[in-house]
């Protein structure tokens, strides 16, 4: 075996389940028992809301509930995570379904499955950290309007919205609504909404979400009304098939693939995140989250599940309930499961606006407004990219919402950099010098200190201020106090070198650290100045030479022909 692939072998293994991760189970079982049952009840209607606005149906969300809830909870890299359907993941699903139909959203999420594997191998689950708070609190904020959104054809009853964007289906809806109003479909969604929020802040521990659907079923159930509802659900699990793959389509839906793998990474990470902050002496492994989620979306698609992603709302029940291991969230899984096997006949007869209603009161719960208004006024930076960032979510799509706010927010974080750096002229430390030596060293020599980061961004100012200088013979270029170069910069320093000997200027360069010494050798940037041996370890050599440089000059004008000494 090559050692790239032993390497990779060793990658995988250290990312597999090992006995000690299971040693927490046999501490308090019936904690974690209790913890999974309590988080089933709150993800059934959850887990068939998702299925439904996917455009997969109901099924697909308890499959993917029960499927990947379960692989990520065995292979995940947290003991508190809970997986599934999310919100998040319907908004970029929703246009897959509508180019590629249900079998592309099956071959995506194997697709991005296997990414999701590729990162956790290549370690790369730490750098979800380093994600802007404003693009993250941006693309919630537009991810809950998204979803609010999808609901309104349901709430308000009507089955035939179109439109290329959610918000053109919302008003076609809107319009089909005026034209023909039906207020059934919209009391009840907005009944179970009303429910779950105010229960919530009444009860917090009483699942109101399916508490609501079940009043829902029971009144439309009776009363006289015709409203759209699930529909019939498998008794069981779909039997896995392949029959979904087609690796001629792989070059078409890999963008897809993509932003179902990167909203993946990010959401379970994020969850893992949130969720070691709730708890005391709980830290997830990144890398090994990612190869959980991968396996999961791998798994999802062999029974008909649409992609899933660790869910914040369920992990945070999760903690809150009492769970320490992950076997609460494969007890989870399994009561999901059982509702499955045992309930599917009246899980089908819930109208399709209580789920509606679920989805609006959870929507609601998602936004903090206070969070989001703090960070508007944090900076003008911050608040530009969380407006951006939500803006093109709702407007466009989430991936490319996050790819214009870390755009924006890196832009503005090299121009707050940029600005740290500095060219300062600094006084002459002469030594002991006599005063007509002190006076011609301060006509005629100028020593300049660099702080801070000499880079692309900062490197045009840096320019304009080495060119101002006048009516001096020597310029000192104090260089220890850079942070970093890269090319520009060098590249930038050498064209300020070349402008000052031009005008008779001699340069020297002191304090040069070793690293950007490479970088200075690589683009030949002061490469006359080292074979003339203008190149000092420290400032008092270059001051000492520059001495030597302005006498010498000095001289040599003073006994030039028709000159007297």
């Amino acid at each position: 075996m090559s050692p790239a692939l032993a390497a990779i072998g060793d990658r995988v293994g250290g990312l597999l389940p090992t006995r000690a991760d299971w040693r927490a189970v046999r501490r308090t079982p019936r904690r974690d028992l209790l913890a999974g049952l309590t988080v089933a009840v709150v993800a059934l209607p959850l887990a068939l809301a998702f299925g439904v606005t996917s455009g997969l149906g109901a099924e697909a969300g308890l499959v993917t509930a029960v499927v990947a809830g379960a692989v990520a909870a065995v292979f995940g890299g947290s003991n508190l995570q809970v997986s599934g359907p999310t919100g998040a993941m319907t908004v970029v699903l929703v246009p897959v379904v509508q180019q590629f139909g249900p079998t592309g959203v099956l071959m995506v999420g194997a697709m991005a499955g296997v990414l999701l594997i590729v990162l956790a191998i290549a370690r790369l689950g730490r750098y979800v950290r380093y994600l802007p708070a404003p693009v993250i609190e941006g693309f919630t904020a537009g991810i809950a309007v998204v979803i609010a959104l999808q609901q309104v054809p349901a709430a308000l009853g009507v089955v035939d919205a179109h439109g290329e964007r959610v918000w053109a289906v919302a008003a076609d809806a809107v319009a089909r609504f005026v034209a023909h109003p039906r207020p059934a479909p919209l009391a009840v969604a907005l009944g179970v909404a009303a429910l779950m929020l105010v229960g919530a802040r009444w009860r917090p521990g009483v699942p109101f979400s399916l508490l609501g659907v079940a009043v829902a079923t029971i009144v439309v159930e009776v009363a006289p009304v015709d409203l759209p509802r699930i529909g019939t659900l498998p008794q069981g699990l779909l039997a896995p098939s392949l029959g979904f793959l087609d690796l001629g389509a792989v070059g078409v839906l890999l963008p897809s693939a993509l932003a179902v793998a990167a909203l993946a990474a990010l959401e379970s990470l994020l969850s893992a995140t949130v969720a070691d902050g709730m708890t005391v002496g709980q830290r997830h492994d990144p890398d090994r989250e990612l190869f959980g989620q991968g396996l999961a979306n791998l798994a999802s698609p062999l029974f008909g599940g649409i992609p899933a992603t660790a869910a914040i709302a369920r992990t945070a029940v999760n903690v809150r309930a009492g769970a320490g291991s992950k076997l609460a969230a494969l007890t989870h899984a399994v009561a999901l499961a059982a509702i499955v096997l045992a309930a599917a006949p009246l899980v089908g007869r819930i109208p399709l606006a209580a789920l509606a209603g679920v989805l609006l009161a959870t929507t609601v719960r998602m936004v903090e407004a206070g969070s989001l208004w703090a960070m508007a006024r944090a900076t003008r930076g911050d608040g530009l990219v969380l407006v951006l960032t939500f803006a093109v979510t709702v407007a466009l799509d989430l991936v490319t919402a996050v790819a214009v706010g870390v755009g924006v927010a890196i832009v503005i974080a090299l121009r707050a950099v940029a600005r740290t750096a500095r060219v300062e002229q600094v006084p002459l430390d002469a030594g002991e010098h006599s005063a007509e030596e002190h006076a011609l060293l301060a006509d005629h020599i100028v020593a300049y200190r660099l702080d801070g980061p000499l880079f692309f961004a900062a490197a045009h100012t840096f320019l304009l201020q080495l060119s101002d200088v006048a009516d001096v013979r020597v310029v000192i270029l104090r260089m220890s106090r850079v942070s970093t170069i890269d090319a520009t910069g060098a590249q930038v320093l050498g064209d300020a070198i070349v402008r000052l000997r031009h005008r008779g200027i001699t340069v020297l360069l002191s304090g040069i650290v070793p690293g950007h010494d490479q970088v200075l050798t690589a683009l030949g940037v002061a490469e006359q100045l080292r074979r003339d041996g203008l190149v000092f370890p420290d400032t008092p050599r270059a001051i000492a030479h520059a001495r030597a440089v302005v006498l010498a000059r000095t001289g040599q004008e003073t006994t030039a022909p028709g000159t007297s000494r």
